[in-house]
């Protein structure tokens, strides 16, 4: 009995360790040229608190001097029934690994989002799909205690098939199998 109790321990301690923040791998090469353009989210790991719930679509471009910004749209609901579109506007700061950025929030989104999120580029083939990462607090144990994460899609119309599979297999890498909700496009946020 005491051997299944030590190996039941030693694998919740190893689940644990994958899970920590400090582990998760992103895109390496990470291309922002590349990357630019526009992606319509279909996919999304809520966080806490109030931020985009669909109709999300986000535009990346990247300056002449190389700073990476973004704008996004999408649907919120304010004071509890108040239903509007959201434009967000954020820089990125880099860091030493160029597929992971700090992102601080300018106009309407500084009041909807507070400090700097880290964002990472988990995975991206550049022309169909990309997963982001977003942790907002490490907890003690170094998993994360409130993060968020998108699934983008350069296609409207979301995910092509055959890339359902590595979207999937990145979902597990991040430890969030399961957490994600579609993102609904409706057309709620196109006349904005």
């Amino acid at each position: 009995m005491l051997r299944y109790a030590v190996t039941f321990c030693l694998l919740a301690f190893t689940l644990a360790q994958d899970c920590q923040v400090q582990n998760i791998q992103v895109k390496e090469n990470f291309d922002r040229h590349r990357y630019a353009g526009t992606w319509y989210a279909v996919g999304k790991k809520d966080p806490e608190g109030l931020f985009l719930l669909d109709n999300i679509v986000a535009n990346f471009n990247v300056s002449e001097d190389g700073t990476m910004q973004a704008s996004a749209i999408g649907r919120v609901i304010i004071l509890n029934n108040w239903e509007m579109c959201a434009q967000m506007y954020a820089t990125f700061m880099d860091t030493d690994n160029p597929a992971k950025f700090r992102m601080q929030y300018w106009g309407v989104a500084s009041y909807l989002q507070t400090g700097d999120d880290i964002h990472w580029v988990i995975d991206t083939d550049y022309d169909n799909y990309a997963v982001h990462y977003s942790c907002r607090l490490v907890a003690e144990d170094g998993t994360c205690a409130d993060n968020y994460s998108f699934i983008f899609s350069r296609h409207a119309g979301g995910l092509r098939h055959e890339d359902m599979a590595v979207v999937s297999e990145k979902k597990a890498h991040i430890c969030l199998t399961n957490k994600y909700r579609r993102v609904e496009h409706n057309g709620f946020c196109a006349a904005s």
